[in-house]
């Protein structure tokens, strides 16, 4: 897992924690279990998710069991930076959904002796890596990726497929647009997809 003391007190940086996977992984789960924690630790802690993400609730960051915390949406990752000064801890949700600038504001805010905590979707419905995603397991000291189960074999699974033939690479949805799969799985339903549209 990770640390979350330095055996060098005298080092005053701060670090980057990634929670990564598919839909349906218990990224949010993760991401609300370590805030909560801060928060009874009595650490100033603040939340951000990205604007366009009004699935459940606009101020919330909310799990799929239901599980919620209040966060700031915000339009741009640059306004983070602005909005998270005093903080021990910020969380942000859905960081695939951020323009790059994501990257730098997580690693100033880490050298400025923050704690983030980052969850987002490692790949898009295509299994291609998503946006800023990569460049953020790159530079963070921790990575943790969660898997769902898939819907049709039962095995573990990193892929978050669309049911849909809709190609927007934003989509915003829940089961009845997406569905976890594995490897085999995921490919299978892509061969298949593809085939159908052929056929059209």
């Amino acid at each position: 897992m990770f640390l979350e003391n330095t055996v060098n007190q005298s080092e005053q940086f701060g670090w980057i924690e990634v929670i990564c996977g598919s839909m349906f992984s218990g990224k949010t789960e993760e991401l609300i279990r370590r805030l909560k924690r801060a928060q009874f630790a009595k650490q100033k802690v603040e939340i951000f998710k990205p604007e366009v993400d009004t699935r459940y609730h606009d101020e919330m960051v909310v799990s799929h069991d239901a599980n919620e915390i209040r966060s700031t949406p915000v339009p741009v990752a640059g306004n983070i930076r602005i909005l998270a000064q005093g903080c021990d801890v910020v969380g942000i949700d859905e960081a695939q959904f951020f323009d790059d600038e994501i990257v730098s504001v997580c690693n100033d805010l880490a050298n400025s002796g923050i704690r983030v905590i980052v969850a987002g979707l490692d790949m898009d419905f295509k299994g291609n890596p998503f946006g800023p995603m990569p460049n953020l397991m790159a530079t963070a000291e921790y990575v943790t990726k969660v898997h769902a189960v898939c819907t049709r074999t039962g095995n573990l699974a990193n892929y978050s497929f669309r049911k849909s033939l809709d190609e927007k690479l934003v989509l915003l949805g829940e089961t009845e647009e997406y569905e976890p799969l594995s490897r085999a799985a995921f490919y299978k339903a892509l061969k298949e997809n593809k085939e159908a549209k052929e056929k059209e």
